[in-house]
């Protein structure tokens, strides 16, 4: 059985946070939460919340095991972009992109072989 969890509108930009989830992709569950915890990062605190948020949601829907879930999906999307415009120099303007991403955390049995 899979357990998800999804954390939208986060507000980091996608690449800052691919890092980590790459990083913790086919890892175990208790061992992503620990790597995450020593990363002086702010992406690497939002995806361990969802991690820990899809760890709650196997224990709330009694997952027989959870010591053996693995993490076999973290995937960072492109939410929307807050674009605003910055006034400059003789009447021109520079534009502001406010990046946010979708946080989107699987977690499962491993796999057998």
């Amino acid at each position: 059985m899979e357990y998800k969890a999804v954390h939208r509108y986060a507000d980091q930009g996608p690449r800052k946070i691919r890092v980590f989830a790459d990083l913790i992709r086919g890892r175990n569950a208790d061992e992503a939460i620990e790597m995450l915890k020593f990363y002086h990062n702010r992406g690497a605190r939002l995806l361990e919340k969802v991690v820990k948020s899809a760890l709650g949601n196997a224990d709330d829907r009694e997952c027989p095991d959870l010591d053996a879930l693995v993490v076999t999906e973290a995937r960072v999307d492109e939410a929307p972009m807050f674009k605003r415009i910055q006034p400059r120099a003789r009447g021109t303007a520079f534009p502001i992109k406010r990046r946010m991403s979708h946080i989107h955390v699987t977690l499962g049995e491993p796999a057998e072989g």
